[in-house]
């Protein structure tokens, strides 16, 4: 299968640093994904709070392999790694997948940043890379969807400040200036849509003060002539055994093994402060 986007997605991709994919997976793919968030005990194992500066929580579990559970396979399908391979322009490995679950009124918000503010720390040398929002439940202004600084891509990476042990953000003096100059895009989407954006594409996400759950997956590729190169963080190339798209559905409500996923134990939140110093 070819990538799901059109020539002219790509272009738009290349202009904005994002690009819409309605329906992307299906209603019984959608609802494979979304027990296996809820049921899988690896997932709920390595659950982590990240505060916001209010103190409200966003839940996340975060895992670095794909492996043979539904989640590990939605990664691996042709769909996706032929999309990835279109965005990067060469073989793409998967960087790491993670949950993202806002609670009713609870959860918490997202400051402006960059994944590339924080990738870039793991040794990779360029910013080509990319992150695949999937949307489990609807997702909204209400709840506390994405959004997205258009084209923010193409300002270089901005320097991040500390705004508590669990969040770096984009420099807000600067942020000041470019939210002046450039359109935020609200990301709504109905389950089983999904949102491509760059690692450079500046985006945040307000609190859910809503009565409705706001749960996303998000899928993230390297490039592997990109391969980071700081080891122990445990995002380093290796090889991407791509299935076919059937195979989700074959699968049908795996869970992980345990063995292969490699789950987060702790945020990764790097010292900025340390880091500009030299230290």
């Amino acid at each position: 299968m070819a990538s799901v986007l059109s020539a002219e997605q790509l272009r738009q991709y290349e202009q904005d640093g994002l690009v819409f994919v309605r329906g992307l997976f299906d209603a019984q793919e959608v609802d494979l994904l979304r027990r296996a968030m809820e049921e899988d005990p690896a997932i709920r194992d390595h659950t982590i709070g990240r505060p916001d500066a209010d103190g409200k929580i966003t839940r996340i579990s975060l895992w670095n392999r794909a492996g043979d559970s539904v989640y590990g396979l939605a990664a691996r399908c042709d769909r996706m790694v032929d999309t990835a391979e279109a965005l990067i322009g060469e073989e793409v490995y998967h960087y790491q997948s993670k949950l993202t679950a806002k609670e009713p009124f609870t959860g918490g918000a997202w400051e402006w940043h960059q994944d590339y503010g924080y990738w870039y720390y793991n040794g990779c040398l360029r910013p080509d890379m990319f992150s695949c929002m999937i949307g489990l439940d609807r997702s909204d202004r209400d709840n506390g969807c994405l959004q997205i600084v258009k084209g923010s891509h193409k300002l270089g990476r901005i320097d991040h400040v500390p705004v508590s042990d669990k969040q770096n953000a984009a420099d807000p003096e600067r942020m000041k200036h470019i939210l002046e100059k450039h359109e935020v895009v609200y990301c709504e989407l109905d389950p089983g849509d999904a949102v491509f954006f760059h690692s450079n594409a500046l985006h945040r996400s307000d609190q859910n003060r809503s009565p409705n759950r706001r749960w996303t997956l998000l899928i993230c590729y390297n490039g592997v002539s990109n391969d980071a190169y700081v080891r122990e963080d445990d995002r380093s190339y290796v090889k991407l055994d791509r299935v076919d798209d059937g195979a989700i559905k074959r699968a049908g409500l795996k869970f992980s093994t345990g063995d292969f996923e490699h789950f987060a134990s702790k945020p990764f939140v790097p010292d900025v402060g340390r880091a500009a110093a030299g230290d």
